[in-house]
């Protein structure tokens, strides 16, 4: 199936920048993905392949929860919620959570794991684990958050367009800014609010604004590191251990009787407990810890 016989994605130049989750969350490219082609979707059904490529070649970050892709793709809530779930069980989708530590608190947030190329249940286990190699990135990877930002920059202000050499070139300030916590919509007031008149040279102009008016940094995200990643089913959502999530389904929902190992809510993963410790033990000081881990579910 050609992509361009993928009915699902947008024209780019009639619809604007796809929505971007907040900071952190969103989209998340699984690693050592095999290079883009036109068939990489071509085993699925139209609708979920139509759907699948969209994601692929949305950036890093995209906000693909199923009201945001509803408003922009021709299909509903249901059927969007079908499709993600038949992508889980083709092994391109993952969703799961990750307790992240900043060294004061530990973060429990919700992920959504995508990839082009399909995998089994032994490569999710292991990407769970933190055993799957390094990330090798292939020839033509998919456009940051920034340089999106940047190439659509034009459609606000027609006198800050830039090519694509402006846009690499100019994408590590706005990366930047991004995260020290800036706004999409804090972007685009700070290059295109008093515009002059006539602008010469647009690349150096943003180039100048991004410096001169480059947000104060912000210190807690960047010292966000997972120190645990678990994953859920696709049906009842319950987390689970990727050793028993097969085809992306806990036993209940394939029909297979399971017996309970703890109490009901925990997850059945071996050495977490222990895990969790040791990362306490390497934080702050037990009287200056704030309390229990917060729990964050966003798309």
């Amino acid at each position: 199936m050609a992509v361009s016989q993928l009915s699902a994605a947008p024209r780019a130049s009639h619809v604007p920048p796809h929505p971007m989750a907040n900071p952190g969350y969103g989209k998340r490219s699984a690693p050592s993905q095999h290079p883009r082609t036109d068939r990489d979707f071509a085993h699925l059904p139209p609708r979920e392949a139509s759907i699948a490529a969209y994601i692929d070649r949305l950036p890093d970050g995209a906000d693909i929860s199923v009201k945001t892709l509803a408003k922009v793709l021709p299909y509903g809530q249901c059927a969007l919620r079908t499709a993600l779930n038949q992508l889980q069980d083709a092994g391109h989708l993952r969703r799961g959570s990750e307790c992240v530590a900043n060294g004061e608190v530990l973060l429990w947030v919700t992920r959504t794991f995508f990839s082009r190329t399909a995998r089994d249940d032994d490569w999710w286990a292991a990407f769970t684990r933190g055993d799957v190699p390094p990330e090798q990135r292939h020839r033509h990877p998919t456009r940051s958050r920034a340089f999106v930002l940047l190439a659509a920059l034009g459609r606000t202000a027609p006198s800050l367009t830039l090519s694509a050499a402006d846009c690499a070139a100019l994408e590590p300030q706005v990366t930047e800014w991004l995260e020290r916590g800036a706004t999409e919509a804090q972007l685009l007031h700070a290059l295109t609010d008093g515009l002059p008149a006539p602008i010469h040279h647009a690349a150096a102009l943003v180039r100048r604004r991004l410096a001169d008016k480059m947000p104060p940094e912000r210190i807690t995200p960047a010292q966000q590191r997972t120190v645990l990643r678990t994953l859920e089913c696709s049906e009842c959502r319950a987390p689970g251990s990727a050793e028993s999530l097969i085809g992306g389904r806990c036993g209940p929902c394939r029909g297979t009787p399971v017996v309970p190992t703890g109490p009901a809510g925990t997850v059945p993963a071996m050495g977490v407990r222990s895990r969790m410790s040791e990362v306490r033990a390497a934080m702050t000081p037990r009287s200056e810890r704030i309390g229990r881990p917060i729990r964050s579910r966003l798309s």
